[in-house]
């Protein structure tokens, strides 16, 4: 394999997809000497296969807002493979969606799930439906419209969508009910779901909770732990929060949250009473995090992110590219030892290539935020056995493949110095198993 001839070709089939070619070459870039060694691989042409979607559906959505004037969105599921399971991954409604960032997205989520240990495929979808802003009743028409159109290509075997940002428990529960109407069905085809009608114990919280998990194991092989950590964390939604959760369950300090316009800084750190607030303030009020700095007295930064303050570990959890060469300097040069990403693709690079040659603990987002959709697959699972495990059994269960990703990282990674290369290790990793039940399944 010719890593640059196989980008070549990709960009001159699809251009004007950059979060989609950067994807890629990171992937193929990583996993490139473990492929050469099985020629097999070149045979079934396997690396084109992997790269290109199996299909991808674009649909208008038609919808009428509260003043009864009728609008109109765009919207897509990119369905990118099966080979070891059902498609799953996210729908995400913000107004940056377009195919290339959702290519992008579901080329990500096939190697994530392959790492988690189960029965999963990939895939995303979306609209640029923005939410902010709209009256519930608003949210719930374009959820229904959406639906009409998306559930005849999903199923509890075909493919099981799941939140992304835009998209969390309200915006879940109107798809799930027109589903259930469109099909006369009550099976896990959605996850993310209320307790209610099916959703499992610590889903909200397994992307975040996730995360620390995976820094902690980091951490671990060197002997060292989260416990006493000064955190720096961006975002300030669902990821954001529950990764702050568990940051204080094992003693670090998180320190900074963040949203489009800036970000706050609370030397103090951010405890249960505060965390509590943002949530109110993200959930129910849908406010600006300006307003936590407002009632804390601390500092707010406007239209900055959060590396600049001096921290041990930084855990990304916003969106992508949202640190960059800079930031990732200023990281190391103030003493940060720990990067993990709870976001996709949240870091450039470039700033990956700062980070690697510091030779600082640095996870790549399909190992770190795994958690997330590996609760998704134990969500699935209850649904199947219409079981409801305890949150106890979920959260041990959740600790487990976030280990159990680690090991693969390290057992893929490892350099000949005993340090741990996560990005080759995640990608070698995801990569083997998919690229395994491909060849097994033929050309199909």
């Amino acid at each position: 394999m010719n890593v640059q001839e196989v980008l070549a070709k990709l960009k001159l089939r699809f251009p004007h997809e950059p979060e989609y070619h950067q994807a890629v070459e990171e992937v193929l870039l990583s996993i490139e000497d473990e492929y050469n060694k099985h020629p097999e691989f070149e045979k079934y042409n396997l690396i084109e296969r992997l790269c290109i979607p199996d299909r991808i559906f674009t649909f208008r959505i038609n919808w009428i807002d509260d003043k009864g004037v009728v609008q109109t969105n765009m919207a897509y599921r990119i369905q990118h493979s099966m080979a070891i399971g059902p498609y799953k991954g996210g729908l995400r409604f913000h107004p940056s969606v377009y195919p290339g960032l959702l290519k992008f997205l579901a080329f990500e989520q096939t190697f994530k799930n392959a790492l988690t240990t189960l029965p999963m495929g990939g895939a995303k979808g979306g609209s640029d439906f923005d939410p902010k802003g709209k009256s519930d009743a608003e949210v719930m028409r374009f959820c229904q419209a959406f639906m009409l159109e998306l559930w005849k290509q999903i199923g509890p075997d075909t493919d099981v969508p799941a939140g992304d940002i835009g998209v969390g428990g309200r915006e879940v529960g109107f798809l799930f009910g027109m589903y259930k109407k469109l099909t006369r069905t009550h099976v896990g085809v959605l996850t993310g779901k209320g307790n209610e009608f099916g959703g499992s114990l610590i889903r909200p919280e397994a992307t975040g909770y996730g995360t620390v998990y995976f820094a902690e194991e980091m951490l671990k092989l060197k002997g060292d732990s989260m416990k006493g950590k000064t955190v720096a964390i961006s975002g300030s939604g669902n990821v954001a929060q529950y990764a702050v959760e568990k940051c204080l369950h094992l003693g670090a300090k998180p320190v900074t949250l963040s949203d489009s316009s800036g970000y706050i800084y609370d030397p103090a750190g951010i405890d249960a009473e505060k965390l509590k607030y943002v949530m109110w303030l993200k959930e129910e009020k849908r406010g600006r995090i300006s307003e936590y700095a407002e009632k804390y007295g601390c500092k707010f930064v406007a239209g900055a992110r959060p590396w600049e303050v001096k921290v041990d570990v930084a855990l990304p959890c916003a969106t992508q590219n949202e640190l960059d060469e800079t930031n990732a300097k200023t990281l190391i040069a103030n003493g940060c030892i720990c990067i993990a990403e709870g976001a996709n693709m949240p870091s450039t690079p470039e700033a990956i290539e700062v980070i690697q040659a510091a030779n600082i603990l640095y996870a790549p987002g399909k190992a770190s935020n795994a958690g997330g959709v590996a609760t998704s697959g134990l969500e699935m699972s209850q649904n199947s056995l219409k079981l409801s495990w305890t949150r106890e059994e979920v959260d041990a269960r959740l600790l487990k493949i976030m280990q159990d990703i680690h090991a693969t990282c390290v057992q893929y990674g490892k350099k000949a110095d005993g340090s741990i290369d996560y990005v080759k290790g995640a990608n070698v990793g995801g990569f083997m198993k998919v690229a395994k039940a491909m060849i097994a399944q033929g050309i199909i």
